[in-house]
């Protein structure tokens, strides 16, 4: 009768691999990789999160030296200064 093929053997299976990002073997290779770091290192006391604000005077001053006023004109300085900063914030600990 048509219209009674069962859909599962319609098609071909295919299965992502670890490497694409989102799938399920990615997923679980990134817990599995973040409870071994666990494992050795204990697990986390502290989480932080740190974001980049457009208006930070070291972000003003580097913008000013390159004759622009808006940070997106220069998503490397931007990313220059937020890495001075996580670096400044990561030598406290």
């Amino acid at each position: 009768m048509k219209g009674d093929t069962d859909a599962k053997s319609i098609g071909k299976r295919v299965i992502l691999p670890a490497s694409y990002t989102g799938s399920p073997r990615y997923m679980a290779e990134k817990y599995h990789d973040a409870m071994a770091i666990c494992r050795w290192y204990g697990n986390p006391d502290l989480f932080i999160t740190m974001t980049t604000n457009p208006k930070w005077v070291e972000l003003s001053n580097h913008l000013q030296l390159y004759g622009t006023d808006d940070p997106n004109d220069r998503p490397d300085l931007e990313c220059r200064v937020f890495k001075m900063k996580l670096d400044e914030l990561m030598s406290d600990f």
